[in-house]
């Protein structure tokens, strides 16, 4: 492993992560193109990690009302529990299916085309937008079934889970503020089976010092991938992530 693969994966799941592209996909696809295969689930603890601190940073206030348990976002609180339990069992039920799936280049491809179509639709739901206060339990499992299905490689976690929002008539604000909040127990879960799996396998060829600097990196892209999704969000141009979703799954296909 060296500095500037490292720094490349770094970017890569900061940006993906959280930009409607599938962060999944992209580091099978460079750990591929890298050949970092034997050092992957080290850096992608870390990696996860430098994300995971990106959605606190950002989502500061918001965490803290939630840990806190403040009134007005009691029943918030509860959707988000609510809209972690289909990806944990579907993750539970199905890990190894969902292992296999990610060696399976052509499969990764298929999937970010299914995304490419979710993006190009979510611009074309025309529903009442309602807000945190008219969220229901409904609504928190359709989001937490776009999770699930996100599992696979080349579904975005945050793609899908903002346009299920979306499709049940939230408000776009609401609908990337909930995917953003909902990926905390998602990632953190991720991270700590991760470092289990790190435990029994140990480091790999990988330092310390090339640890930390992906953990930086993806921290810090994770941050501005968060605000760049906000604003476009906003303006209704997801569906500009859609051409390169295809773009890309249609090159990963033809490639392999």
């Amino acid at each position: 492993m060296n500095f500037i693969k490292v720094i490349i994966l770094g970017l890569v799941q900061g940006l993906t992560e959280f930009l409607p592209v599938s962060s999944s996909a992209h580091l099978v696809i460079f750990q591929s193109i890298l050949g970092v295969e034997k050092a992957g689930i080290t850096l992608e603890v870390f990696l996860h990690f430098g994300t995971l601190i990106a959605v606190f940073i950002v989502f500061w206030q918001d965490i803290i009302d939630i840990i806190t348990f403040k009134p007005q976002c009691r029943r918030f609180t509860i959707y988000i529990a609510l809209g972690t339990i289909p990806a944990l069992v579907s993750g539970l039920l199905f890990e190894e299916r969902f292992e296999k799936a990610f060696s399976d280049l052509r499969l990764v491809g298929f999937m970010l085309l299914v995304t490419g179509l979710l993006l190009w639709l979510s611009d074309r739901v025309r529903v009442k937008e309602r807000v945190m206060q008219e969220m229901n339990w409904s609504d928190s499992l359709v989001v937490g079934f776009a999770q699930a299905f996100a599992i696979f490689p080349g579904i975005s976690r945050s793609g899908s889970t903002i346009v299920g929002g979306l499709f049940k008539g939230l408000d776009r604000k609401l609908a990337a503020k909930y995917s953003f909040l909902l990926s905390i127990p998602v990632i953190g879960g991720a991270t700590i089976l991760e470092s289990i799996d790190l435990m029994k396998e140990g480091m790999g060829d990988i330092s310390f010092m090339e640890l930390g600097i992906g953990t930086f990196i993806s921290m810090v892209s994770g941050y501005f991938a968060i605000k760049l999704l906000l604003k476009v969000i906003n303006k209704e141009r997801l569906s500009l992530f859609a051409y390169y979703c295809w773009l890309l799954g249609f090159i990963t296909i033809l490639l392999n």
